[in-house]
């Protein structure tokens, strides 16, 4: 039986990765510690095979001056608990970092990310994540394996990010750009079978999940639309509008460009990728406002 800790409690990632492992009680173990006010310290470590740590501030279009705080939760934090797991004899560190440690193209240009593409965050979000990494890199030995999780936007039931705002869209608009993209995203599910792996396997090194598919924001808004039985027209003809207004309005660049790895970086000795995007997508609820 493996023994989990989960650092993070409450979180979106953190509840789905325990309900996840917990199908198989008979293979796991699983607990998790609140991070705030060092809760985690009166943990006892010496009983885990295995930390999962998800703790961290999101991604929220930040303001500079709280650019110390992500620096102390997402760096310093993580190599802190890192550490005390390794004194304490854990034998695996998962961190959850994140995509944005490359740099992300705010144009309608896209980015494109392969094995080759070198981590140049352009703001202090993604740096705290890669600083992360790169503190936790320091630890390692044949004793301390260190997983590093660089997942794409992440999205399932009782996620509240930028797909159920763009659901919400969907289910309002009249009319809308056949502006077509292609994204990585990863459906939680997808994402904790990837986890269970790496536990079972004791896997080190840096990875990137991703769902079997590609997303297309015309289709997702197609699909939504059709769940909720609304009309819309979707036509090249306002495809302008989107070249347009990508030089004025931040969020159409968020919307509309490419954003992907290669399927190739994705693809290891199992399958992880359980559930397609497709139905990944059905009956998942929608939030009004849009970013």
């Amino acid at each position: 039986m493996k023994k989990v800790l989960i650092t993070g409690a409450n979180s979106f990632v953190g509840i789905n990765i325990e309900k996840w492992l917990m199908k198989t009680p008979d293979e796991f173990q699983v607990d998790t510690v609140d991070t705030m006010n060092d809760v985690w310290k009166q943990a006892d470590f010496t009983k885990y095979d295995t930390v999962f740590h998800v703790a961290g501030i999101a991604h929220v279009d930040p303001k500079p001056e709280m650019a110390p705080l992500y620096y102390k939760v997402n760096r310093n934090l993580t190599i802190e608990i890192a550490k005390h797991a390794k004194e304490n004899g854990v034998k695996q560190f998962i961190f959850m970092s994140s995509g944005i440690v490359y740099h992300a193209s705010k144009s309608l240009k896209g980015d494109v990310k392969t094995l080759d593409t070198v981590p140049r965050p352009n703001d202090f979000y993604g740096d705290s994540k890669l600083q992360a990494e790169i503190g936790l890199h320091k630890l390692e030995s044949p004793l301390f394996k260190v997983c590093i999780l660089r997942p794409p936007m992440i999205y399932g039931p009782g996620n509240k990010g930028n797909l159920p705002r763009l659901g919400w869209l969907a289910t309002k608009t009249p009319i809308f750009p056949a502006w077509h993209n292609k994204r990585s995203m990863l459906y939680v599910e997808n994402l904790a079978e990837f986890v269970k792996q790496c536990i079972v396997r004791q896997m080190h090194g840096t990875f990137f999940p991703q769902n079997a598919e590609y997303s297309d924001t015309v289709e997702i808004v197609r699909q939504f639309a059709k769940e909720h039985h609304h009309k819309i027209w979707i036509s090249k003809i306002f495809n302008p509008f989107v070249w347009l207004g990508s030089f004025f309005l931040p969020a159409i660049p968020k919307m509309f460009s490419d954003s992907y790895y290669v399927q190739e970086m994705s693809k290891y000795d199992f399958d992880y990728q359980l559930v397609s995007f497709e139905d990944s997508i059905k009956g998942l609820e929608i939030r009004k406002t849009m970013k």
